[in-house]
């Protein structure tokens, strides 16, 4: 790994590259990083970059809470280790390279809190299992003028929804977005002005769950950079304002065993496993204040736990094989995700629940084709349809119900994704909607 990290180090030097960004996102969904000098990488590579233990109790805002017994204190250090394979310089930033980290303990011994290692074992358990799960992103994001304090007074763009006229307005930053996306090795399937505030989404390829948690990640680099590179500002958070509709970042997977996607036929026991854990899922994948305000009825936001073939009000949506684009095309959208998640954390807790279900043999009820929210209660309890957590206190209720999910995250890192929730609370408890939701506008 030494030489090869000093090679690719040589070589983009050579290039122009002066420094190398290691990035990680936190329990919030938020990227951190640390940058080296591109002369320093072979030595990251093999002995880390130090830093404090302390980022797996950050919160939304920057806080650090001691509520977690294993992190009570301020003493502590980590290192992150940059995933050379996955070094690549960043066509939006020239003079840098990317890469993302593991986190381990001082003396290079796994970390109970490092979040991609949490998802790299889930992934070799379900291998041993002899399952593959396959996912991709779908990213919908706000844009507007750079320093403007807020979408909806100096919208990026202005509509209409799928309209060509609206990516008149941002035509370098669209051109841009294209080849830095082909340029730092991102598979694009397509992009488009969404139906929100000045909302755009594109979507990534499915590959295999690290690769994409990491695809997501220098997604939203090179959109920030890109944006930055043309006047903008990008907004992922989960809600932009509190009367438009807001950003959810879905995530499409399949499960696949011996080459076959198990999904070709029906969702079967996946689908089953994944309607189970709901709640507990999105705990963990919308697990945000403002997630919980954008998780509504109405907004294709997904507030019913359901699921329905090609429904976009059902938060498990299936969408199935087709003669034109083959039966291996099936897969199931999980809607109740966002930017506030950790993706290699959502990852997991979703394939954890996933297997669980195909292992078990669950079987799914019938699918809704319409949108619960619309029915009367007594219609929805007939149909054995509840309603999705909408406060923190229900979300974290709903997780610790799960020994699945909870298990996949396992004891340390859950301690501390909870008291990072609890700490979020806090901070939200003294604030208006208004102040929630412009408090976590650039957040991401």
């Amino acid at each position: 790994m030494t030489k090869a990290a000093s090679a690719a180090a040589k070589d983009l030097a050579v290039a122009g590259v002066t420094g190398a960004q290691l990035a990680w996102a936190d329990n919030n969904g938020i990227p951190r990083s640390r940058v080296v000098p591109i002369k320093g990488l072979g030595d990251a590579a093999v002995r880390g970059v130090g830093a404090t233990a302390l980022f797996a109790v950050f919160d939304s805002h920057d806080g650090i809470t001691f509520a977690h017994s294993g992190l009570a204190t301020p003493s502590g250090d980590i290192r992150l280790v940059p995933v050379i394979e996955r070094l690549r310089r960043l066509a939006g930033q020239p003079a840098l390279a990317w890469a993302p980290i593991r986190q381990v303990a001082a003396d290079g011994s796994p970390w109970p809190y490092c979040q991609r290692s949490v998802l790299e074992r889930q992934v070799a358990a379900a291998a041993k299992q002899g399952y593959e799960l396959r996912a991709g992103y779908e990213l919908e994001f706000a844009v507007a003028p750079a320093g403007s304090p807020d979408i909806a007074s100096v919208p990026g763009h202005h509509g209409p929804a799928y309209s060509p006229h609206a990516l008149l307005e941002l035509d370098a930053f669209v051109a841009a977005l294209l080849h830095d996306f082909d340029a730092n090795g991102l598979l694009l399937n397509q992009l488009h002005a969404e139906y929100g505030l000045a909302q755009l989404e594109l979507s990534l390829q499915a590959t295999d769950p690290v690769s994409a948690a990491d695809d997501q990640l220098l997604a939203r680099q090179t959109i920030h950079a890109a944006a930055y590179a043309h006047g903008l500002r990008a907004s992922f958070a989960p809600i932009v304002s509190p009367d438009a509709v807001g950003n959810g970042w879905h995530l499409h997977t399949s499960l696949w065993r011996k080459g076959r996607n198990l999904l070709a036929n029906g969702g079967g026991g996946y689908l089953a496993g994944l309607l189970r854990d709901l709640p507990a899922l999105t705990a963990v994948t919308a697990p945000s204040v403002p997630s919980t305000l954008r998780l509504r009825p109405g907004y294709f936001a997904s507030a019913y736990a359901f699921w329905g073939v090609e429904n976009r009000e059902a938060p498990l949506r299936f969408v199935p094989g087709t003669e034109l684009l083959g039966a291996d095309h099936a897969n199931v959208e999980l809607k109740p995700s966002d930017a506030s998640a950790n993706p290699y954390l959502a990852l997991a807790a979703v394939l954890a629940a996933g297997v669980a279900g195909a292992e078990e043999g669950l079987t799914p009820p019938d699918p809704v084709a319409e949108d619960p929210g619309t029915w009367t209660e007594e219609r929805r309890a007939a149909a054995g349809v509840v309603r999705l957590p909408s406060t923190p206190a229900e979300q974290d209720a709903a997780l610790m119900s799960s020994p699945r999910v909870c298990g996949a995250l396992g004891e340390e890192l859950l301690g501390a994704f909870r008291a990072v929730r609890e700490s979020d609370l806090k901070w939200a408890a003294e604030r208006s909607t208004e102040e929630i939701v412009a408090g976590h506008l650039w957040r991401y």
